[in-house]
């Protein structure tokens, strides 16, 4: 049967147990989903009764019958970061990780950016966000230099007082980064990160941007879009694929705001994809180590799923998955390789049981099968005839 509508959900670093490898990557134990539930605090019956206790290594959340089909999924590509998360699961391989800069960036790196952008910068080393303009702000205020630093991530991030340069001049700034960050410079995103607020209390904004790499031209999103069909993008999607493949976005700045848009495009009428990404798992609590903010959005999540099963379609399909883990329990504020969850449901779909795939791009490959486009790519393994009614 050809599905009309696929809503393909991703719950940012929602991993569920470390991969084989993850030893490569300094994660051995790494657990994003045990560790949530070791709070005592996780409350999501919605995604039990889909059958999430039923992925190998979560029988800790088993109830009884499921409803839909679950397994996990290996990541093939190179690295544990967003970018190469979403594109293998839209049928990309990266074959090397993305650069990191763990001492900070390069003296060239800096100083060919602070050409192109005719202004010093400050800062130019790993730091959280929050970190970084409490310790840089008031100099940042004073002088007028934006604020340039990485994380373990392959990110390029440039922080800015919104009173000082504003957000334009901000994302100028971000483009002239993008182009100059290529082969061995080449992060996967470079992130405007706008603030506010006097000393002792500076706030970022919603005026987040993500500038990411462009990605190759075949993948899911191109497929669909060459067949005539919707590739609608909501939160982070545009960015992590530049645009590419993509015939509407839809901005959010939070988890809250990603749901209200998933319930809202429930009830409307499109013919293709639906692609959703909740960041604040990851941004808000993976990343800053707080296992119980995670459980409870991990909570808010499956509530409104309450809503959203119900009013499905006979030709929807709906898949939740994640792109990476970001173990809030472990000694370090990086993302951890896992494997990671998923969840297919619909009123034609089997509950079967679909083990371990070997990519993230399983998914990609079947939605392209279940919405009938051809893939112009190769990665990843066609699940319909496992999970068709």
């Amino acid at each position: 049967m050809r599905m009309k509508r696929a809503f393909l959900i991703v719950l940012d670093s929602l991993g569920v147990g470390m991969l084989e490898d993850a030893y490569l990557y300094g994660d051995e134990g790494a657990n994003t989903l045990l560790s949530i539930y070791n709070t005592g605090l996780l409350n999501i019956p919605n995604l039990r009764a889909l059958g999430i206790g039923d992925i190998t290594g979560v029988e800790y959340l088993k109830t009884g019958k499921r409803v839909a089909s679950v397994g996990r999924l290996r990541e093939m590509s190179a690295g544990k970061d967003t970018t190469t998360g979403h594109w293998e699961i839209a049928g990309i391989l990266t074959h090397e990780p993305m650069p990191t800069f763990p001492e900070g960036f390069p003296k060239d790196m800096l100083q060919e950016f602070e050409r192109r952008i005719g202004r010093q910068v400050l800062c130019g080393l790993p730091y959280s966000g929050t970190a970084v303009i409490n310790e840089y702000g008031k100099e940042h205020i004073r002088t007028g230099m934006p604020i340039v630093y990485t994380s373990a991530d392959s990110v390029f991030q440039i922080a800015a007082h919104e009173d000082v340069i504003s957000r334009e001049t901000l994302y100028e700034y971000c483009k002239s980064a993008r182009e100059m960050l290529v082969g061995k410079w080449g992060v996967g995103r470079v992130i405007a990160r706008p603030f506010i607020g006097k000393e002792g209390s500076f706030t970022r904004t919603d005026g987040r941007r993500d500038f990411s790499l462009r990605p190759p031209e075949d993948n899911l999103l191109t497929s669909l879009m060459s067949c005539g069909l919707d590739v609608i993008s909501v939160g982070k999607i545009k960015d992590i694929f530049a645009g590419v493949g993509i015939t509407e976005a839809i901005p959010t700045h939070s988890n809250s705001e990603g749901i209200a848009t998933f319930l809202e495009l429930l009830r409307r009428d499109f013919n293709g994809l639906c692609f959703i990404n909740l960041v604040d798992f990851d941004m808000k609590y993976g990343h800053r180590q707080d296992a119980v903010g995670y459980a409870l959005a991990l909570n808010e999540f499956d509530a409104c799923l309450s809503k959203a099963l119900p009013v499905l379609r006979e030709d929807d399909v709906l898949i939740i998955t994640a792109d990476h883990g970001c173990d809030p329990s472990d000694d370090s504020t990086d993302h951890t390789r896992e494997h990671t969850p998923l969840i297919i449901y619909g009123k034609s779909i089997l509950p079967a049981d679909l083990g371990t795939g070997d990519s993230f791009a399983n998914i990609g490959k079947t939605v392209c099968s279940l919405l009938g486009a051809k893939p112009n790519f190769t990665l990843g393994e066609d699940l319909t005839s496992k999970i068709l009614k």
